[in-house]
C-alpha cells in the first residue's frame, strides 16, 4: 500500500465519521439502527453483512460490559474467496467506543469465530478483498469499515502474522481450539 493510498484512507474514515456527525449519528448508532434491546454476543445487523462483488462480510457484536473497558463492541470482517456459501476467513476485529469512534484493532484464536483457518501468508494477501460498498444497513458504515482496513493494512498484515506467531509459542495439535487463547495479537488506535 502506497502512503496516498493510507492518506486518502484516513480521509474516507474522517469524511465518513463528520457526515455522520453532521445528524448527531456516529458508526455506532447506524449500525445498531433499530436496535431496542442489545444482546451480548449477537450478530448486528441480523444475518450479517455480504457484498456479492467483493465476497466481504462483516457483524457487529459486542460482550457484557465490564466496569473500566473503554470498548462497546467490535466489528468482525472476513472475507468468502468463493462466495457466500464458500470458505469464510476472519481477517481482522475493528473495536470502537460507546461513540463509534476506533480503539483497537485485533485478531482471534479461530474458535472465537469458527472460520475456514488459513496461515498467515494465504490470508494477508485477502485483505484487498475486503471493499463493502453496500447501500446497507449504512452506505457510510460500509466506507468507513472499508477504510479502515485500507488505512490500517500494514498494521493489520502485521497482526496476522503474529497471530500465527502467538499460536505457535503455543504449540499442540489442538491450539486453535484452545478457550485461553482468545485475542491473539493487537494494535492499539492513538
Amino acid at each position: 500500500m502506497t502512503e496516498d493510498a493510507r492518506t486518502q484512507a484516513l480521509a474516507e474514515i474522517a469524511f465518513c465519521e463528520s457526515i455522520l456527525a453532521k445528524g448527531g449519528l456516529s458508526v455506532l448508532s447506524e449500525t445498531l439502527a433499530g436496535v431496542t434491546s442489545l444482546s451480548a454476543f449477537a450478530h448486528y445487523p441480523e444475518g450479517d453483512v455480504y457484498d456479492p462483488a467483493s465476497q466481504a462480510q462483516w457483524y457487529y457484536h459486542c460482550h457484557p460490559a465490564e466496569e473500566g473497558v473503554a470498548e462497546h463492541g467490535h466489528f468482525h470482517c472476513f472475507v468468502r474467496p468463493e462466495g457466500p456459501n464458500g470458505p469464510i476467513h476472519h481477517l481482522v476485529a475493528v473495536g470502537v467506543d460507546a461513540e463509534g469512534r476506533l480503539l483497537r484493532l485485533f485478531t482471534v484464536n479461530q474458535w472465537v469465530v469458527g472460520d475456514d483457518w488459513l496461515d498467515a501468508g494465504e490470508l494477508a494477501p485477502l485483505l484487498t478483498r475486503f471493499d463493502m460498498q453496500m447501500p446497507r444497513p449504512n452506505y457510510l458504515v460500509n466506507r468507513w469499515l472499508t477504510a479502515v482496513l485500507v488505512a490500517y493494512e500494514a498494521e493489520i498484515t502485521e497482526l496476522i502474522h503474529a497471530r500465527d506467531r502467538a499460536l505457535a509459542a503455543h504449540g499442540g495439535a489442538d491450539v486453535r481450539d484452545d478457550r485461553a487463547l482468545e485475542v491473539l495479537s493487537e494494535h492499539v488506535i492513538s
